[in-house]
């Protein structure tokens, strides 16, 4: 697969959220380990209930399957996440630019101790604006604030 092999689409609840909980699950399970399993399976139900019925998403699809995407909340980047199957073939580039044209500019937040990712964001020009040393439910998880402007 090449990102040319790649469409972009809206998000359509009555179609992707099965494929979409999957891929944040498999992504999740992969650079969230730290997490523990038990966690990861409490947040797949607030991505399916909550997340992504809130969020603009934006589906990456390759032959009609899809294979990453990424949540929006105005320029806040609520969660990019790509198959890991699919990881390292520019989808989530193509995803980060798709949204970034949309909204000139994008800021999140990253646990620091998914690497790949950091140095993913790192890559593509979001510099680190602060750290802070709690996660969202005030677990000891530091996460990265960054920024990228078009």
């Amino acid at each position: 697969m090449h990102s040319a092999d790649l469409t972009i689409r809206a998000y359509d609840g009555a179609t992707d959220l099965e494929a979409l909980s999957a891929i944040w699950f498999d992504a999740s399970t992969s650079a969230h380990d730290f997490l523990g399993a038990q966690r990861l399976e409490a947040q797949r139900h607030l991505i399916e209930t909550l997340y992504l019925p809130s969020a603009e998403t934006w589906v990456a699809s390759h032959q009609g399957q899809a294979v990453g995407f990424i949540s929006l909340l105005d320029h806040f980047v609520g969660g990019l996440f790509v198959s890991p199957r699919h990881q390292g073939l520019g989808t989530g580039r193509r995803l980060v630019a798709h949204a970034l044209a949309l909204k000139g500019e994008l800021e999140l937040e990253v646990y620091t101790r998914n690497l790949q990712a950091m140095s993913f964001y790192s890559r593509l020009g979001f510099t680190e604006l602060s750290r802070r040393e709690h996660d969202d439910e005030g677990l000891p998880f530091e996460n990265a604030r960054m920024r990228l402007r078009a």
